[in-house]
């Protein structure tokens, strides 16, 4: 039989009442179930505020280190172990596995480790014994036997490389929401569940700031084939499917999906003589040294005497890039500003660089709504756009309306069909 890999979210699993219902779903299975989960509720927050607390810092400047690993990859254990004992109190036999007893081994930096290898023989083992395994997300071990977690949301990643390695061919997202919206819920009521989104278009919205996976573990599942089903571990419903593969199925799948919005958002504007060589090379590769992704880049051209640069970084990277970032820059005799009144608000679709009137529409519905914007980007799958962190809510609904994501029957070329 196929193994089946499911995934819990934290809420789902806050508290015992939510436990026991877990439990008793998963005890309902007739396959082989692997279940990844996260840390409970809010515990991966208060145990990085008491890792804050421990160094003397504020938990906005807590770096990622190898002992706020140790620490934090804590959470995950607690709710596997738990589990695995409300699923033998229900008379299923289960066995709780942290990241390296279940052969996952991790590279990378502290806080943002990347997967590189499962060993499946234990979980394999434990499966033809008739176990349920319960597997701590969000961690393995790297080359020295240390703990690294894979950052936050990591335990989506973690179940998409489970199933990817042990052959399945689906992997179950249960979290507390019904199923991936054109837009965040919270802001927009008349959001809309979306039944089917494209992989590549997934991946732009996970990318983009839309919470409901963890980007690199979308990346994953399309590198695979692992088609992705995100559910409601409170609700039944069938949520969403993002199908196994790459591609769009049909001609007429393009124009907008959903609108995305981003409040992990800093922007950064660096300055400095030319010099001899192309300062850009040296900013970027200390962002790629700190495993901290950048979006909208701008620069100067090639013949201008002063060298300007732009781009948007996440918020959670400030604290380990900015003393980096400062020291490299103002030794050249340039200056670094950071704004962190900043969000980023994207459209996310297909074949939007063929429809450039989209993006005209874009910035045309927030200049009437009185949201000025900044620093555009686009692709074929994504345009985003820089607002002020204080418009960023509004920019979303009015966007979401422009574009008529909330009707059923909007006209074809402005909403995929599913």
């Amino acid at each position: 039989m196929t193994v089946v890999v499911r995934k819990y979210g934290g809420s789902s699993l806050a508290d015992i009442s939510c436990l026991r219902r877990v439990a008793r779903s998963i005890a309902g299975s007739d396959d082989p179930v692997v279940v990844v989960v996260s840390a409970q509720g809010d515990t991966t927050d208060r145990l990085l505020a008491t890792a804050a607390e421990a160094a003397g810092v504020s938990p906005q400047q807590q770096t990622p280190s190898r002992e706020v690993d140790q620490l934090v990859a804590t959470g995950e254990l607690a709710c596997a172990a738990l589990l695995a004992l409300h699923l033998r109190a229900l008379g299923v036999p289960a066995v709780s596995l942290s990241g390296a007893q279940a052969g996952i081994t991790v590279s990378g930096p502290a806080g943002e480790g990347l997967v590189a290898e499962i060993s499946t023989g234990r979980i394999e083992r434990l499966l033809a014994e008739g176990n349920v395994v319960v597997v701590a997300g969000f961690q393995g071990v790297d080359e020295h036997g240390d703990v690294v977690t894979l950052g936050r949301g990591g335990s989506d990643t973690t179940a998409v490389a489970l199933a990817a390695a042990l052959g399945a061919d689906s992997c179950q997202i249960y979290t507390d929401v019904d199923a991936v919206y054109d837009a965040d819920p919270r802001v927009v009521p008349q959001a809309r569940e979306l039944p089917v989104v494209q992989p590549q278009v997934m991946v732009e919205m996970a990318f983009a700031g839309a919470r409901v996976l963890h980007s690199r573990s979308v990346e994953l599942a399309v590198a695979r084939g692992i088609e992705v089903h995100v559910r409601s571990s409170f609700r039944p419903g069938p949520g969403t499917v993002i199908p196994g593969g790459s591609g769009s199925e049909g001609l007429e799948d393009l124009g907008i999906v959903a609108v995305v919005h981003d409040l992990d958002v800093v922007r950064v504007l660096v300055r400095s003589d030319r010099g001899h060589g192309d300062p850009a090379i040296e900013v970027l590769n200390l962002f790629a040294h700190h495993h901290a992704p950048v979006d909208l880049v701008a620069r100067s051209g090639p013949y201008e005497d002063e060298f300007r640069m732009g781009l948007l970084m996440r918020r959670s990277d400030l604290p380990a890039v900015r003393p980096d970032l400062t020291a490299a820059v103002t030794a050249g005799g340039g200056s670094v500003r950071y704004d962190e009144e900043v969000a980023k608000v994207s459209l996310v679709g297909t074949g939007l660089l063929n429809r450039p009137h989209y993006t005209a529409r874009l910035l045309s519905a927030l200049a009437a709504a009185g949201i000025a914007t900044n620093w555009v980007s686009m692709s074929q799958l994504r345009t985003s756009v820089a607002v002020a962190a204080e418009w960023a809510l509004d920019a979303v609904a009015v966007l979401h309306e422009e574009f008529g994501l909330g009707r059923r029957h909007a006209d074809p070329p402005r909403l995929i069909r599913n």
